[in-house]
């Protein structure tokens, strides 16, 4: 059996032996307005997988999760700040937590090693011509977690975008033991009305 079939036959047996708490009738059900007023904005390490939103007492429902390699940001309207601005003026957030994570997988990668594997596996050298000036600046600047996450969130506040009064905060995630520790409160530095 392939991934694919695996997925299905999971989802087979998910849909007929449906849990209680994804169960209700079409007013129960929840809302696509997340209930916290919050947007998470993470990594897509596997390891976070239904870990980080317990750990931060995140229910379904609750916040809109935004993930992608190493929680980055690379310009002004890429799919990140686009997702925010929908949130924000769409969807009824008030709040951006960005949570890195200790131990990340791309901290160690390189463009180089990069573009070496995906010309290994066929990718043609003209296209990787297209992004390598912005595959060399995002990933051989990527190399501590918690800097990134103050750059990210540097970005995100300093987006014309992006309201004054949402408060973007800055949090590191250690994906063995579940601690957060806050590297940027954005209390301090929001604009309230």
């Amino acid at each position: 059996m392939n991934i694919l079939e695996k997925i299905l036959e999971a989802n087979r047996h998910f849909v007929e032996n449906l849990p209680k708490e994804f169960a209700g009738s079409s007013h129960e059900a929840i809302s696509k307005i997340p209930s916290r007023q919050l947007a998470i904005f993470t990594c897509m390490d596997t390891r976070l997988v239904e870990f980080l939103e317990p750990a931060m007492g995140i229910k379904r429902g609750e916040a809109k999760v935004i993930k992608n390699a190493g929680n980055s940001v690379t310009g002004p309207f890429e799919a990140t700040i686009r997702s925010l601005v929908v949130g924000i003026f769409e969807l009824g957030v008030k709040e951006v937590m960005v949570v890195g994570h200790k131990d990340c997988g791309i901290a160690n990668a390189t463009a180089e090693g990069l573009i070496e594997k995906m010309l290994q596996r066929g990718i043609s050298p003209d296209a990787i011509k297209m992004i390598e000036d912005e595959l060399t600046a995002w990933l051989d600047q990527f190399h501590h977690p918690e800097d990134n996450v103050q750059k990210v969130v540097a970005k995100i506040r300093s987006n014309p975008l992006i309201p004054d009064d949402v408060p973007i905060h800055g949090l590191i995630f250690d994906p063995h033991s579940g601690k957060l520790e806050v590297l940027v409160n954005g209390y301090q530095e929001t604009k309230q009305p």
